[in-house]
């Protein structure tokens, strides 16, 4: 078989127009792939860009009112009435040691006592309210705001004071029996959990589970001690009795 030069032309120009072709191919698939791509590649930023606003902690609306870092692993629970003036006068002080104390969060409870009725639950429908419109801001701001105005002692606000700028989400809140059922439902695990004076504290550790509970306005180096036996994780939940001589009854918002 004869080698035609002519033909031997021929097939060269096709190997080499083949090979033109699908190198132009490769190319031009590689320069079109990441517009084909580029949709899986943004999608789960717009999934997270469309997630509730209620799945990020510092959007929660509460109850339970918190205060502080949501993240923190110790939970101070503080049995509280708005009308105790012990538990006037441990507000700041409290506050005060959140603030400087990040490894903790403070979490509201409502007990209204029954010497402090009605006034007591009238205020704690009223913080409810305002937080369930404005969120957990809105609702410490109420509870300083009524600390700052109430006569106390179950004499409750003066008369004709109203909150100021209320909205007409709360004014809704209070026109209805939401708050009335959390109220009742605070107090009651209250006297499940053998609390009967305010304030009290109920110490949480998230990492070992275990509770202590603390009768009274318990500050400063008290409170850290409290903690640190928390966290040695090698102690039971903790109840402490109230004191034999003092009934319930008579035991009322006296600090221990």
């Amino acid at each position: 078989m004869m080698c035609l030069p002519g033909l031997a032309r021929s097939r060269s120009f096709l190997f080499a127009l083949l090979a033109t072709t699908a190198l132009m191919s490769v190319a031009i698939w590689l320069v079109l792939r990441p517009a084909v791509t580029a949709p899986a590649a943004v999608q789960p930023r717009h999934r997270a860009e469309t997630m509730p606003a209620a799945s990020s902690p510092s959007a929660d609306a509460g109850p339970p009112w918190r205060y502080g870092r949501p993240e923190a692993r110790f939970t101070v629970v503080e049995y509280a009435d708005l009308e105790c003036p012990f538990c006037r006068t441990y507000f700041p002080v409290l506050k005060r040691w959140i603030d400087e104390h990040p490894e903790a969060n403070w979490q509201w409870h409502h007990l209204p006592l029954a010497m402090h009725e009605p006034a007591a639950s009238a205020e704690a429908r009223l913080v409810e309210c305002v937080g369930e419109g404005g969120g957990h801001t809105a609702f410490w701001q109420a509870v300083e705001w009524v600390y700052a105005h109430t006569r106390g002692d179950g004499q409750g606000l003066p008369d004709g004071l109203r909150y100021p700028d209320l909205t007409p989400a709360a004014q809704q809140c209070l026109d209805s029996d939401r708050p009335d059922t959390l109220i009742r439902t605070q107090a009651a695990e209250a006297a499940t959990n053998g609390v009967t004076a305010t304030p009290a504290l109920r110490l949480r550790d998230r990492e070992t589970g275990k509770a202590l509970l603390l009768h009274g306005p318990v500050e400063g180096d008290a409170l850290l001690s409290a903690l640190d036996l928390l966290a040695a994780g090698d102690m039971a939940t903790v109840e402490p009795s109230r004191p034999p001589d003092m009934p319930a009854a008579s035991v009322g918002d006296m600090p221990r």
